[in-house]
């Protein structure tokens, strides 16, 4: 919640400064069995005039709503997640669908002649006030989780902006206060290959365009009505923007935009329906545009190094077709559960990430074949048991994290031929059994599968045989009463002085 010292230098520095709002002070307690602590060292100021008292206490005054903003959201707590913001909406609309249909089926509803009208619309006017205030409730919690995101958002707006404001008080304290007049820069003008190049594509179709390592900054709106373009390379250069008008370029195959300056993709990228390879990798891209999931004729897509903290909600419902997602050296903390119906999918490379764990249903992927989860470090620790249903999986990487026992479905991973276990704190299987490779590990998740469905087979049989026995001595138990409450009832009968008398036995000899 607090500025990073890395994307926000100044505003970090100063922001731990505040008296207010900074570090709580030091535990003086005195423990004679342990050594006194050095004090924590102070952040060094990024850039050297921030030692001036006065212009830190300037920096300070411009910074208050900040102070403020951060204080509110430290008491509301951490930002949801984007699967529990997109579920919240859901939930939202759904509720409002549903009032929605309430108060029209009121409206339509039929007053009895028994009912005098202005009471039926007293009666109207109540029903329609418990109904709203009902959805509202039950609204509130899903609107409480979008505000407090909206909230977060804003935060995040509002630190962009502090720090630029901070920059340009450090800029005015280095020139004495002077101001200097404003320098216009003009935008570069596009380069001559970029203008023979739509000039070529507008006269007649082109198939292949490859501009890639020529230091574009700018991709001018025009080149969406380049015609018949299937292939566009625009990697190695310095783009910060792709134009909304990519989105004409119909039948587009294959977009490598690798290694520019892009901060986002356009919204109007999900237009590029017939597009089976996009590459976006090594950007500073934070968040993938919901309509990313709208390519569905995506067989690739690579948005590795980049900042990304999750995956649209909804990727895997609408990219059934992808074979290959490459999503490594982002700060992705959890898998979309949506992913698990990438039934096409073969490769999956997530390492270097902030993963806590995979999707429960993740065995679903029966066509992945190489799966590299390396090096997401002490936020790895377990893997589901579903993990055993990837029956086709060929090359797994799991050095780098905090695993200490695999699943025990793991031995039914036949097809496995390559294993990376390193780093882990191991227990199961030991690190002997590692050592011997991947056939030995295998052998040994096998056996202790095996011995695991002996001993619930051994468990599921005593149960039935204590049944059967339960079952036995209540059948007999049931037999004797019944047989014990008839010999009871005869000898009543015999000896009962009320019972029906025999003329035979009664006549006088």
């Amino acid at each position: 919640m607090d500025p990073n010292p890395k994307t926000h230098p100044i505003l970090s520095y100063v922001m731990a400064r505040l008296p207010s709002l900074g570090p709580k002070p030091p535990d003086h307690s005195f423990d004679i069995e342990q050594p006194p602590q050095p004090p924590p060292q102070q952040q060094p100021p990024p850039l050297p005039q921030l030692t001036d008292p006065v212009l830190l206490s300037s920096m300070r005054r411009a910074v208050g709503d900040v102070a403020q903003t951060r204080s509110i959201l430290q008491i509301l707590g951490p930002r949801p997640d984007h699967e529990t913001v997109d579920a919240a909406k859901l939930k939202v609309s759904e509720i409002e669908s549903n009032l929605s249909k309430e108060l029209a089926d009121l409206v339509l509803s039929q007053r009895s002649s028994e009912i005098d009208r202005l009471e039926w619309r007293v009666h109207l006017a109540e029903k329609e006030k418990k109904i709203r205030e009902e959805a509202e409730k039950e609204r509130g919690f899903y609107k409480m989780v979008l505000q407090l995101d909206e909230m977060h958002e804003e935060y995040e707006k509002l630190l962009k902006e502090a720090e630029e404001r901070l920059v340009k008080i450090y800029e005015k304290a280095e020139r004495g206060g002077e101001e200097e007049e404003e320098v216009v820069v003009e935008e570069e003008e596009v380069s001559e290959e970029v203008v023979g190049v739509l000039r070529e594509g507008s006269g007649k179709g082109m198939e292949r365009v490859d501009l890639s390592n020529r230091r574009l900054r700018i991709l001018p709106e025009a080149f969406g009505r380049v015609v018949g373009l299937k292939v566009l390379n625009l990697s190695n250069n310095q783009l910060e923007v792709i134009p909304d008008s990519i989105a004409g370029l119909e039948i587009l195959e294959e977009l490598i935009l690798a290694s520019n300056l892009l901060e986002a993709l356009p919204d109007s990228i999900g237009l590029l329906q017939n597009l089976k390879i996009l590459d976006v990798s090594s950007n500073k891209i934070e968040i993938l545009p919901d309509t990313i999931c709208h390519c569905r004729s995506l067989l690739e897509l690579d948005v590795s190094f980049n900042r990304l903290t999750y995956l649209p909600t909804n990727i895997g419902y609408e990219m059934l077709n992808l074979q290959r997602l490459s999503i490594q050296l982002n700060k992705i903390c959890s898998l979309p559960t949506s992913i698990c119906e990438m039934r096409f999918l073969c490769h999956l490379d997530a390492h270097f990430n902030e993963l806590r764990g995979l999707p429960l249903a993740i065995g679903k992927l029966a066509n992945l074949e190489i799966l590299n989860l390396s090096s997401n470090f002490s936020d790895l620790k377990e893997l589901p048991e579903t993990f055993g249903d990837l029956m086709n999986l060929k090359e797994l990487d799991l050095s780098n994290n905090q695993i200490s026992a695999l699943p025990d479905t793991f031995g039914r991973l036949d097809n496995l031929t390559k294993l990376n276990l390193d780093q882990n704190p191991l227990v199961i299987p030991p690190a002997e059994v590692v050592k011997e490779g991947v056939e030995a590990v295998k052998t040994f998740m096998a056996k202790r599968w095996l011995d695991i469905l002996v001993e619930e087979e051994r468990k599921s049989m005593l149960e039935v045989q204590e049944q059967a026995q339960t079952g036995w001595l209540t059948r007999s138990t049931s037999w004797l009463k019944t047989y014990a409450s008839g010999v009871s009832e005869t000898v009543s009968g015999i000896l009962s002085p009320r019972g029906p008398r025999d003329p035979y036995l009664d006549q006088q000899l």
